[in-house]
């Protein structure tokens, strides 16, 4: 069977590709392998001819549902794809769990897959913060289903708080922006928002946003600075080493294995008196000789922290006579 070139595809999933190339995909599939047709045939389903509309949406309608879940899956997908299969929610088994951990499909097409959803699939979304609290109809859809759990459910409901600990948070903002008119309206802003759109706001903020919402007294906020796609080494080597964090988020950044590729962080986070000592002494032949003798010195981490390091020094000088 010819394959089409990778060039001729991307014509046909941005429906650019000539008009008899189009309905040769309608009707004999133009030589294309199930998932790429069933992509293909969605984006085809929304072009302004209404032939080739027409007749991409009646070949749809002969495709096998586990097509759709293979089509699903992969991150190239094209929008119409997940769009088309929110409109025609089924129980196909994978195919909505393939929706949710495929990061190219938008928050909205999830609205409808959310009957089907289990637990499992629940958690790996609420992993994911960035996409449940960009659509407050998803999160409040999960939050009533009848499947989730009750941590799960609590998470959920915590989304629409707006608790918030305003004299801790301008500590934070304080440390965080210097600039006195830009760290008032920087506090009044937060305060206004939910735990979802501060999730949002340590997403898409500043770097400033970032270093307050670093200490949010929400955990959930907490958590999405680390997911932020914004943020910068320099950043997580600065949380690293902060004292006034959270035991969870310290860990949280310790079990990050691209966090971890840092070396700095790694130093900063053995040298931080809050990070849990299970996690430093784990991390602790990671140090060059130079920073695991001064750690011998500090006297700001636990004793067990240290006299660990004393041993391992002595160790790594009789491995080398």
């Amino acid at each position: 069977m010819e394959t089409l070139s990778p060039e001729v595809l991307e014509d046909l999933r941005h429906g650019r590709a000539p008009r008899e190339r189009k309905i040769a995909v309608c009707t004999t599939g133009a030589h294309l392998p199930p998932a790429d047709r069933a992509e293909i045939l969605c984006v085809l389903a929304e072009d302004p001819d209404e032939m080739i509309h027409t007749r991409a949406q009646e070949a749809l309608l002969s495709v096998a549902p586990e097509v759709f879940v293979e089509a699903a899956k992969r991150e190239s997908a094209a929008p119409a794809l997940f769009s088309y299969i929110a409109k025609r929610p089924q129980r196909t088994p994978g195919l909505a769990e393939a929706m949710a951990k495929n990061k190219n499909c938008p928050p909205e097409c999830l609205v409808p897959m959310v009957p089907y959803f289990s637990p499992a699939v629940v958690q790996h979304l609420l992993e994911e913060l960035d996409r449940v609290t960009a659509h407050p109809q998803l999160a409040l859809l999960l939050e009533n289903s009848a499947f989730v759990t009750p941590e799960q459910k609590k998470i959920l409901e915590n989304f629409r708080s707006t608790a918030i600990d305003e004299g801790h948070l301008a500590d934070a903002a304080a440390e965080a922006e210097p600039d006195p008119a830009k760290r008032m309206t920087l506090l009044q802003q937060i305060s206004r928002m939910t735990v979802a759109q501060r999730v949002q706001y340590a997403m898409k903020g500043s770097s400033e946003v970032r270093r307050t919402l670093i200490r949010d007294s929400n955990k959930v906020v907490q958590r999405s600075v680390l997911q932020s796609p914004r943020l910068t080494d320099q950043e997580v080597e600065a949380f690293a080493s902060m004292a006034n964090l959270t035991d969870e988020i310290l860990r949280l950044m310790a079990g990050n294995r691209n966090f971890r590729k840092n070396y700095v962080v790694v130093r900063n986070l053995i040298n931080n008196p809050k990070t849990p000592l299970d996690v430093t002494l784990h991390m602790l032949p990671l140090l060059n000789p130079v920073d695991l003798k001064k750690l011998t010195m500090n006297k700001n981490v636990p004793e067990t922290l240290r006299s660990t390091a004393v041993k391992l020094q002595r160790t790594r000088a009789s491995q080398q006579k």
